[in-house]
């Protein structure tokens, strides 16, 4: 069973900030709740690049592999999960709306694991996974009004 998720927030920065700054992987962790994430393949630039992100908390979580099946600077980049545990799609798009104010939308569809027991973990999990990824979005945001404020 597939499920889908999108969540977005507007940004008070240029539509090529936004997507620059969203590919700057290893700065990912500073606002994506629970993540940090390593360049493995061309950089993690382009079609085809390779990117992992660690999930998790303390020392427990998993490694989430991805690849870039689409590249579109300054607009959209979307990717594959290659794992074992998360697999799917995901997409990170910058939308213009002026100069200076871009809709950041993150897209996830996930494959769930485990038959019903997936479907029923989902279900409860579900909740605090939208929590996590709307705080991670505000962050985001925010890491855009501190730097307009230096």
């Amino acid at each position: 069973m597939k499920v889908d998720l999108t969540l977005s927030i507007d940004i008070d920065a240029s539509q090529k900030q936004v997507f620059d700054s969203f590919v700057n992987w290893e700065t990912q962790g500073e606002w994506m709740f629970g993540t940090k994430v390593y360049r493995t393949k061309n950089n993690g630039q382009g079609l085809g690049g390779e990117i992992v992100a660690w999930t998790g908390f303390w020392k427990i979580g998993f490694n989430d592999p991805m690849v870039i099946t689409k590249w579109e600077e300054p607009r959209i980049v979307d990717m594959k999960h290659l794992g074992k545990v998360v697999r799917g799609t995901g997409s990170m798009i910058a939308e213009k709306i002026t100069d200076n104010k871009t809709k950041f939308i993150w897209s996830e569809t996930i494959e769930l694991p485990f038959s019903i027991f997936g479907r029923i973990g989902w279900f409860f999990i579900k909740p605090f996974f939208v929590i996590a990824i709307k705080h991670s979005l505000k962050k985001f945001a925010l890491t855009f009004a501190q730097k307009g404020s230096i």
